[in-house]
């Protein structure tokens, strides 16, 4: 890391203190209202069309779904509204058995019917409703309800990641009834038939829900509402520190954790993981010279991702280095393997040579290019320009605010952006997806097209041997790295503060996971 940038690092830093380990009672207890913070508003309703934990952790509470990623036994798989399953040995029929005893919240009875107008509005959304998980369910080719409680999911191709695809927390069952009326109801009204209904949304304050009797999960849940109050930056840790509110399940960044614990104490249990989630940098493949492979491939080679790790570790939640599977995860390269690959290369000296004569042979030794970046991520911004300003590259860091930044990230107005992988679990499909060629993918923020890419997809897809998957796992990986559309920055960390009065919480590595909140108490 060089001089210059440890200067620029250092007013960013604060002061680590030592983790709190309160304890609570195993011994559930009825009744309160669980206060949490929720960073950024909500731009739908549709659990069908988020992305994110805005979203998300407003949302969940009100909804049930098909199966589940369990937090006990995380990244298990367990029943939600279904109550048993299986899986046909040629792997094209997934039949699932629902409990019987599952009502929405107006009342009505939720059935097999529902289950397969949910799925088949993700699967093959009407015209007018957005799905952006669609590419998950191409090969599902039918969905059968041969009686009320019995769905049956045909496939025309085996997919080793069916049931992870199934099991979604983006997955909400919703009324047949309502949307045989209105295909998109669900953006502007939340009925569903999870452990809570809705109360209200104010905008910009918080957001209400409020136990439901009629849950069908006996005894759940223990709390009789929640509010996630609508929060970020210094005034988000402000409220934990204060104990104004329990909980963001979102995550801290370190010297953020270090606060809250230094003003609560014993007070708060501080807890981390690896997050299936990683930052990426994309670069407009349709805006040149962003075109030029000479010149991504030079952006990326410049990157000390090694060296900096460190520092990042002490500003952000990112900090570990690793390619498009999460480090220490079942299809992931070792240390040693990713060494070999572009950006990843420990020698730096010869990565910036070689990224100046890459520079040079497409005709931009003097690249000015702009880095769109949103103010969260501002550490990691400086860092970045720093990297490419050691190969000669005059960056403008340009920071915006949510809306401009979705704006223009989606939008194609960019010649870099920050982009991000944020999974449930680790999967390749998950991962892999979104860097499906533009004309299979238009979700696909670089908008290239490169058909290879989406061959190596389908292939480990439908490749049920675990050696053999992750062996295409790896090529594809290759391919994308050589290519570099978008290349990995570093992958992050989950770091929670939980209050001790706040019983049931379980820690996992995704933000995604146990968001319903059934299993939550307060032990005051």
């Amino acid at each position: 890391m060089s001089r210059r940038l440890a200067a620029l690092l250092a007013g960013l830093t604060f002061a680590a203190v030592g983790f709190a380990h309160a304890q609570i009672s195993d011994t559930p207890r009825r009744g309160g209202t669980l206060v949490f913070s929720v960073t950024g508003e909500p731009d739908t309703y549709d659990c069908h069309v988020a992305v994110s934990t805005a979203v998300l952790h407003r949302l969940a509470p009100h909804y049930s779904t098909l199966i589940k990623i369990d937090q006990a036994t995380y990244p298990q798989i367990v029943g939600d509204i279904a109550q048993s399953w299986t899986v046909s040995s040629d792997g094209l029929a997934y039949g699932f058995r629902l409990r019987p005893n599952v009502l929405f919240h107006d009342g009505t009875k939720l059935t097999a019917a529902d289950v397969q107008a949910s799925f088949e509005r993700i699967r093959n959304p009407p015209s007018g409703v957005t799905s952006v998980r669609r590419e998950q369910f191409r090969d599902v080719a039918a969905i059968e309800t041969p009686d009320p409680q019995t769905v049956i999911f045909r496939l025309s191709n085996p997919n080793a990641a069916m049931l992870t695809f199934l099991a979604s927390p983006w997955n909400c069952l919703y009324s047949a009834r309502l949307l045989a009326d209105n295909p998109n109801y669900p953006a502007r009204v939340v009925m569903g038939s999870g452990p809570f209904r809705f109360v209200a949304h104010v905008a910009g304050s918080e957001w209400r829900g409020e136990h439901f009797d009629g849950y069908f999960r006996e005894g759940r849940p223990y709390l009789d509402g929640f509010r996630a109050i609508s929060i970020a930056g210094p005034a988000l840790v402000n409220a934990l520190a204060a104990g104004k509110t329990l909980i963001d399940f979102r995550g801290l960044a370190p010297a953020e954790r270090d606060r809250v614990v230094a003003a609560r104490g014993d007070r708060v249990r501080a807890l981390e993981a690896d997050q299936p989630g990683m930052l990426m940098l994309t670069f407009n493949t349709q805006r040149k010279p962003f075109d030029d492979p000479r010149v991504r491939q030079a952006l990326n080679l410049a990157i000390d991702r090694w060296g900096g790790a460190e520092p990042m570790a002490r500003l952000t939640f990112f900090s570990g280095v690793g390619g498009f599977q999460r480090p220490g995860s079942i299809y992931a390269q070792s240390r040693r393997e990713i060494e070999k690959l572009p950006g990843f290369r420990p020698d730096m000296a010869a990565n910036r040579a070689e990224a100046r004569r890459r520079l040079a042979e497409a005709g931009q030794s003097n690249l000015s290019l702009t880095f769109t970046n949103r103010p969260v991520y501002t550490p990691l911004g400086v860092f970045l320009v720093d990297q490419w300003r050691q190969i000669g590259v005059t960056v403008n860091h340009e920071q915006l605010e949510n809306q401009r930044f979705f704006g223009s990230r989606a939008g194609g107005s960019f010649d870099v952006v920050i982009d991000a992988i944020q999974d449930y679990v680790d999967e390749p499909s998950l991962q892999f997806q979104q860097f499906l060629s533009f004309d299979r993918n238009p979700s696909n923020i670089s908008r290239a097209i490169d058909h290879k890419i989406d061959e190596l997809y389908d292939r480990q897809a439908r490749t049920l041997d675990v050696a053999e998957r992750t062996r295409i796992v790896h090529e594809l990986e290759a391919h994308l790295l050589a290519e570099a559309y978008t290349v990995p920055f570093y992958w992050a960390k989950r770091i929670v503060t939980v209050a001790a009065d706040l019983g049931g919480f379980r820690m996992t590595p995704s933000a995604f996971v146990g968001q319903d909140l059934a299993d939550l108490w307060l032990a005051h």
